[in-house]
């Protein structure tokens, strides 16, 4: 995983929350990470990884994922065994 990656992993894991995490960065880590991505209506992206599967949205007007999201992406990542550690 590119040094980016990593650091964008780290901020999604770390406490407090962040609320200055990108959507593109979270994205691009989700490539890097081989996931299936697939966008849907609107600003709806759909994600597969390791068997698992979930649907966030695109924050707008601002470009920072939305702190409900948050814990919902961290949710799925473990799930999906990405942990904040490896």
């Amino acid at each position: 995983m590119h040094s980016r990656h990593r650091k964008t992993l780290d901020l999604l894991f770390s406490r407090p929350d962040r609320k200055d995490i990108r959507w593109d960065d979270f994205v691009s880590l989700l490539n890097a990470l081989d996931a299936d991505l697939v966008e849907k209506s609107g600003s709806i992206l759909g994600v597969r990884l390791n068997n698992r599967y979930a649907v966030f949205h695109k924050p707008h007007p601002r470009k920072e994922i939305y702190s409900t999201d948050l814990k919902r992406i961290r949710r799925f990542l473990r799930e999906a065994g990405i942990l904040e550690n490896e």
